[in-house]
């Protein structure tokens, strides 16, 4: 059984910001936002977990092994560098789509994302760090996306493709598993997910490849951290390109093969 810390990370009062005094510069928004992001990254990902961009004034992370006192320096630490504050989420499921779910609430409990007076919400449960329980992560591939695309097409074009199979990849994942999947890059998207078998991500895949014609394999890895995990899901996914299969776990021999 797989268990999943996740947090909610939203920016409070970001859209009358971005208006006030007068609308702020496109790129200077911009530009916050991915700092913030990379600022993110790097506090969750020292300590071992993943943060997730989705819509930038709302990010969700995979924070096994964060406790309240690592949530309220992530707070402090946006606070003291940028001119927006955030509030924080948490829960823990074994779906990590309940997770969410329950984080989100926590966050929206206390008011709206629009509120001037909501700052810093910090509201939610935490893994025991003496439970048993892993996360799931999965590390989703696009098979031959240079060949298919980049070597083939014009950026905006590839993109586009590899955009609707994380699309279909990621609504399927949510509605059949209570996944959530995320893309980070390149033709990569990374999936946390609960305890599954070959044959629930060979039929996510078949689906993509039905749906969005994109053909993808996956790497699956289990640990006690978002990074141990996704760690060993990339060596999966290796052993997916040297064994030409489609799915593999960590640690395990071939899943799937073609």
């Amino acid at each position: 059984m797989t268990t999943t810390q996740v947090t909610l990370v939203q920016i409070d009062n970001y859209g009358p910001w971005t208006v006030t005094p007068e609308p702020r510069r496109e790129m200077d928004l911009q530009t916050l936002q991915s700092r913030l992001f990379a600022d993110l990254a790097q506090f969750v990902g020292s300590r071992d977990g993943y943060v997730f961009f989705t819509r930038f004034d709302n990010m969700v992370a995979v924070t096994n092994g964060l406790d309240a006192t690592a949530h309220e320096r992530l707070q402090a630490s946006i606070r003291n560098r940028y001119p927006v504050t955030v509030s924080l989420g948490v829960d823990v499921a074994e779906r990590p789509i309940d997770a969410l779910e329950a984080a989100t609430q926590r966050v929206q409990d206390a008011g709206s994302a629009q509120d001037r007076d909501r700052r810093e919400v910090l509201a939610g449960t935490y893994r025991d760090p003496g439970a048993d329980e892993d996360v799931a992560i999965a590390h989703f591939d696009v098979n031959n996306a240079t060949g298919k695309y980049t070597d083939r097409l014009n950026e905006f074009d590839s993109f586009i493709r590899i955009e609707q199979g994380y699309a279909t990849l990621m609504r399927y994942m949510r509605e059949e598993h209570g996944a959530l999947s995320f893309f980070v890059g390149g033709d990569n998207v990374i999936a946390t997910c609960p305890d599954l078998g070959a044959a629930d991500y060979r039929a996510a895949i078949d689906h993509v490849n039905e749906a969005a014609d994109v053909e993808l394999k996956v790497g699956v890895g289990y640990g006690r951290s978002a990074h141990e995990a996704g760690f060993a899901a990339k060596h999966a996914l290796e052993d997916c390109r040297y064994e030409e299969t489609i799915v593999e776990f960590a640690g395990a021999p071939s899943a799937v093969t073609e």
